[in-house]
């Protein structure tokens, strides 16, 4: 603990959720580590030297993320915003066309000369949650105009959903749902907010019945919906989920003892909670879920405390972004919801998930510095629009 006061002694922002990220980080290591064991051995290789390339790294490289992006004024995120969706929505439209095939999903795109890929939908959820911010604050003067802000607004929305939800429509659900609470948040009307819910229903059923991953995603809610009438291939991962969560017990079979990782597809990724309660139990369960809920109170408690409308509606559309995340997640592996391609924000391996996150939770933490800055403890002014915005 010593050692974890002296690193948040040189940090800016709010101190619990720097604690957050910094427990989450070591979990996520511990976690892979064990998790990635089955998969080094198959490729040959020591899970060490595996981990350290696939992982560690990644882990470093976003808590200097979450340093740097912390240290920017969160008013200039709002000019980034715009450059942000200028170059998001063309690699969303390259990435359905050309993008790189993986798990039967284009949701990637190589990087020339280094060989890495890159899953759009990442940098497309930041782009969409700050430029929304963006505009909604803009707008508050003619927030009840349809012309010049319910169409601007929604459009952005609407087509990034879409061009999402073509590969990946877990993710443009729950950036949808985000999307939603911040038009509510930014006094949108809620006539409006139905019609987009009712237009977004629309897409949604075009996207399930004829888009080209139609029988993927009506496979995995049939096999969520009724799992007896399945083959067993069908409901393997969730089978195996639960009997990771069944062994796991009260306290777990300890760190690096998991059986669980021998047979889930992907230990290290999509269900990596399920390894997490397997060797730490239902302790390690609470644990999650306290943290991911802290993260959620203290990014509350930066949105009342915020004096301008811009960094009020940052803060809470990145955090909700995280938390709905991470509970999806976890609702996946417990089999509360049909198998999904959702990572565990901050925990989950996957080098374009930790850097993405780790700018999201910079740019909390930028708006939490700002207020420590100017000593604020005043409730939103919805209607001030800040100058860089």
């Amino acid at each position: 603990m010593v050692a974890i006061n002296r690193i948040l002694d040189k940090t800016k922002g709010d101190r619990w959720i720097w604690l957050i990220i910094i427990l989450l980080s070591l979990i996520s290591i511990l976690t892979v580590y064990s998790a990635t064991g089955t998969i080094a051995y198959n490729k040959g290789i020591a899970v060490e030297r595996y981990l350290l390339y696939k992982h560690v790294i990644f882990v470093i490289l976003g808590i200097g993320m979450i340093y740097i992006s912390h240290l920017l004024d969160y008013k200039y995120y709002a000019g980034i915003s715009k450059v942000l969706m200028l170059v998001t929505i063309p690699l969303l439209i390259y990435t359905a066309i050309f993008g790189t095939n993986i798990n039967d999903a284009a949701r990637w795109v190589k990087i020339p000369g280094i060989g890495l890929t890159f899953q759009t939908s990442d940098l497309a959820k930041l782009a969409l949650i700050t430029f929304l911010a963006r505009m909604l604050t803009r707008k508050q003067d003619n927030i009840k105009d349809v012309k010049k802000a319910f169409i601007p607004i929604m459009g952005s929305v609407c087509v990034v959903f879409a061009l999402i939800a073509w590969a990946n429509l877990s993710t443009a659900l729950m950036l949808f749902g985000v999307s939603i609470l911040l038009l509510i948040i930014g006094r949108i009307s809620i006539k409006q907010i139905l019609l987009v819910c009712t237009g977004g229903g629309i897409l949604l059923l075009f996207i399930v019945f004829l888009g080209p991953r139609s029988e993927t995603y009506k496979s995995r809610v049939n096999s969520f919906l009724h799992p007896e009438l399945q083959n067993s291939d069908k409901t393997y991962q969730a089978d195996q989920s639960k009997i990771a969560l069944a062994t796991g017990g009260a306290f777990g079979k300890g760190p690096g003892n998991s059986t669980q990782k021998n047979f889930l597809p992907h230990p290290y990724s999509d269900f990596i909670f399920a390894i997490i309660v397997e060797e730490y139990g239902l302790l390690g369960a609470i644990t999650m879920i306290v943290l991911y809920l802290a993260l959620l109170y203290r990014c509350v408690r930066i949105v009342t405390q915020s004096p301008k409308a811009f960094g009020a509606l940052l803060a809470a559309g990145l955090s909700f972004s995280l938390t709905i995340q991470a509970f999806a997640n976890m609702a996946v592996a417990v089999g509360l919801g049909p198998v999904t391609g959702v990572p565990l924000p901050l925990v989950s391996m996957g080098g374009t998930s930790i850097l993405f996150t780790s700018i999201a939770f910079g740019i909390i933490l930028s708006v939490s510095k700002d207020i420590e800055e100017n000593g604020v403890n005043k409730k939103v002014i919805v209607g001030e629009i800040p100058a860089m915005a």
